[in-house]
């Protein structure tokens, strides 16, 4: 586990930084606001040793699965994993919305919202399938040291898988020095990141407190349905689908597994960022879930940019959200061309704040719905943005466990535990 610069368990001084950052935005914002570069520093750090760390990650633990046998039955179960959690989250959505309703009777005000996401349609098409076009053309990078400068991490996770691949049908005597040099370079990579997590106490506290004294509790009002919509749509997924197909498949103790997660939780709801996150994820993952380095670092890196079941289940919400507000009645048909185009979407959503709000447009214009509806949950996006990363996070966690698991793994946390 990560030493801090406390004696206090890391996940414990984590969680007071989170009561005290919410506290200190309510009560002295301005000395927050002064304070919050230590957040910004924090997230830098982070995002110094993604990069890296990802590429590293993924080239040791594919050389590790000892050729392409075990990269395509490990990768298979990988994909079918997220598939059917990123399915099960938008369900849950999809059913939730059409039970509450929360967008009927919404005044719209939208005269004076921003078109700035407009732009994103430019990406990524206006229909399920030029989305799907655009995104197989943007896995794979026509310059990989290009990729890494821009952290595109769809291209960067694709040339490491081939590059990790194609280092197992090298000669022993070509093999064996490159294999040593990723294996060392991941071990670096890994110090580096446990000094930079050192300091997420202090980052977590500038990153809260400014989130809660720009926003306000007050930021609900208007929108209090819309949002505990996505709350318990959330809530659903992470404390009941989630833990199902952990003692299910897995035969692991969900609240034991939680609990090995917790550090890694915790700074995903402060950062909103699963990507930011990742070097905490495959920390506790390995050193306090007893998932293998073999497995963590080809599930993780993946999983922290393709499976986003809390993006995808809050897309789905609220582009019906913004249909009921516009009195437009989609037909089942509608709602299950929303269901495909979150899943897809989902895929391509960046793990930074916020990617989700942009990936939304994609959503809204498969429907023929006006992008200025984004407008219409702009107010609450940055809180509901927190808690969906945190579900993207213990999916991926919740995957890698599962996934080691059927892997014929022992030192997890089972129900025997």
């Amino acid at each position: 586990m990560s030493r801090s610069i406390f004696r206090l368990a890391l996940h414990w001084q984590i969680l007071a930084a989170l009561i005290l950052g919410a506290g200190a935005g309510l009560l002295i914002p301005d000395v927050v606001t002064s304070v919050d570069f230590m957040g910004d520093l924090f997230l830098k750090g982070l995002r110094m040793v993604i990069v890296p760390l990802i590429m590293t990650s993924i080239i040791c633990g594919v050389a590790g699965l000892g050729g392409g046998d075990g990269v395509g039955r490990l990768g298979g179960k990988t994909l079918i994993y997220y598939t059917m959690s990123s399915l099960l989250a938008i369900v849950t959505g999809l059913v939730l919305v059409n039970l509450t309703q929360p967008g009927v009777g919404v005044d719209l005000g939208l005269a004076d919202q921003p078109d700035r996401l407009a732009s994103s349609m430019d990406r990524f098409g206006d229909s399920p399938w030029s989305a799907l076009v655009r995104l197989l053309l943007d896995l794979v990078p026509s310059n990989p040291i290009a990729a890494m400068a821009e952290g595109n991490m769809l291209q960067i996770i694709v040339f490491a898988l081939l590059f990790g691949t194609f280092i197992t049908r090298l000669p022993e005597a070509q093999r064996e020095p490159l294999e040593a040099f990723f294996s060392s370079s991941f071990a670096v990579m890994m110090k580096v990141t446990h000094f930079i997590l050192a300091f997420a106490p202090l980052g977590i506290f500038a990153l809260v407190g400014r989130t809660v004294a720009r926003t306000g509790l007050d930021v609900f009002a208007g929108l209090g349905l819309y949002a505990l919509t996505v709350f318990l749509g959330l809530l659903i997924h992470a404390g009941v689908t989630l833990p199902l197909l952990l003692r299910s498949v897995g035969q692991l103790h969900p609240i034991l597994h939680a609990k090995a997660m917790s550090p890694a939780l915790l700074t995903a709801f402060s950062t909103s960022s699963s990507s930011a996150t990742l070097p905490l994820t495959l920390d506790s993952l390995e050193n306090r879930a007893g998932v293998s380095n073999r497995v963590t670092s080809f599930v993780a890196p993946l999983g922290a940019t393709v499976n986003m079941d809390g993006t995808a289940l809050y897309e789905c919400v609220a582009a019906l959200f913004i249909a009921q507000a516009y009195g437009v009645e989609l037909t089942i048909l509608q709602q299950g061309l929303v269901v495909v185009t979150a899943l897809l979407a989902s895929i391509g959503a960046a793990g930074i704040p916020m990617a989700g709000l942009v990936m939304i447009s994609v959503i809204l214009t498969a429907v023929g719905l006006p992008l200025e509806g984004v407008g219409l949950i702009l107010a609450v996006d940055r809180v509901l943005d927190m808690c969906r990363t945190t579900v993207n996070v213990w999916s991926d966690s919740c995957g890698a466990a599962v996934i080691a698991r059927s892997e014929g793994e022992e030192g997890l946390v089972s129900l025997k535990s």
